[in-house]
């Protein structure tokens, strides 16, 4: 299968700070990659200039075949992206907006009306369609945003963070949305800080850190990376924590976390269930009183921990900040 998407060792500069630093992808024709990492990874700069909107300092990039940087204009044509920010004239209507963007692709005055209200259908906004769009809530304007990236029916999209603020209702329906489209062709990168969003959507994920990606697989590849399915337990003696830990150390594939603060331990497994009746077994044998018990998969922050070392902090630096603000524009 061709790739839609191909960046090789796309470096980014910003004064001394680094946004990018020799990053590599590949994306197939017909396929979702979700780029994850913490705010200031390198996202929306990837995304800058994966959409021409920013030239990289090194490296190399081609989109639809095209090059990023040589074929900027004709590429321009190809694609659509969608910033964190509903980039929208809020002075104008729903309709308004989305004709707007159709005579920016030339598709002619009626073409582009035939269009917006097509995409004002599809994402449920006629009844607003003839409303200015600063009555619009946040959802709304987030899916009339991802219409407007709609109109030329590209073959490539890019989405910045698509969900981020949406309540969850609007979020699944934005999900709705995506895997329509990529049912019907069309090739997405997505950057995004919701593991289950990459679970849901995406055919591969890329785990980006400092401007590299240092991880790539499906969700559950990742998430096996750093353990698989865990077990979280609470001892109600705080006395009992250290025989609990050599007592499941058997079971445990990995090391295993204990938060004295809370009597709790956290063991990495392998086969789910089964281990879980062994370690509640082992437990009993040794007199162990457990107050909670259950189940989980890895989530986001444990993959970022594992391969970052840190947290998925909320503080965007200032290159990545910066790129979020021209992509809206």
């Amino acid at each position: 299968m061709p790739n839609a998407i191909e960046a090789e060792g796309l470096i980014k500069r910003y004064g001394k700070l680094t946004a990018l630093d020799g990053l590599d992808l590949e994306v197939p024709e017909g396929t979702v990659m979700a780029l994850l990492g913490p705010n200031g990874a390198g996202k929306t700069t990837t995304v800058r200039v994966l959409t021409t909107l920013l030239k990289p300092d090194a490296g190399s990039a081609r989109v639809a075949g095209l090059d990023v940087v040589a074929q900027a204009r004709e590429l321009r044509s190809r694609i659509g992206a969608s910033g964190q920010y509903a980039a929208v004239d809020e002075y104008l209507t729903g309709a308004e907006n989305l004709e707007m963007v159709g005579r920016l692709y030339h598709l002619g005055t009626k073409r582009s009306k035939q269009r917006a209200r097509e995409l004002l259908d599809r994402f449920e906004l006629n009844d607003a369609a003839d409303r200015p769009v600063k009555g619009y809530s946040g959802g709304m304007r987030r899916r009339l945003d991802l219409a407007g990236a709609l109109v030329a029916n590209p073959p490539v999209l890019f989405l910045d963070e698509p969900t981020t603020g949406l309540d969850p209702r609007a979020r699944l329906g934005m999900w709705d949305v995506i895997e329509e489209l990529v049912a019907g062709g069309t090739t997405l990168l997505l950057t995004s800080q919701y593991m289950e969003e990459a679970d849901r959507l995406a055919d591969k994920i890329a785990v980006i850190d400092h401007g590299r990606a240092i991880a790539l697989g499906t969700a559950d590849q990742l998430k096996d990376q750093v353990g698989g399915e865990r077990i979280e337990l609470t001892v109600n003696d705080p006395a009992d924590l250290q025989t609990a830990k050599v007592t499941l150390a058997p079971i445990a594939v990995g090391e295993m976390q204990v938060d004295t603060n809370i009597r709790k331990i956290t063991v990495p497994i392998t086969d789910g269930s089964a281990s879980l009746v062994e370690a509640l077994s082992r437990l009993s044998a040794e007199g162990v009183k457990v107050r909670d018990v259950g189940l989980r998969r890895p989530t986001l922050d444990d993959v970022f921990i594992a391969l970052t070392g840190h947290e998925a902090d909320m503080t965007q630096n200032s290159a990545d900040s910066d790129s979020t603000k021209e992509l809206t524009r």
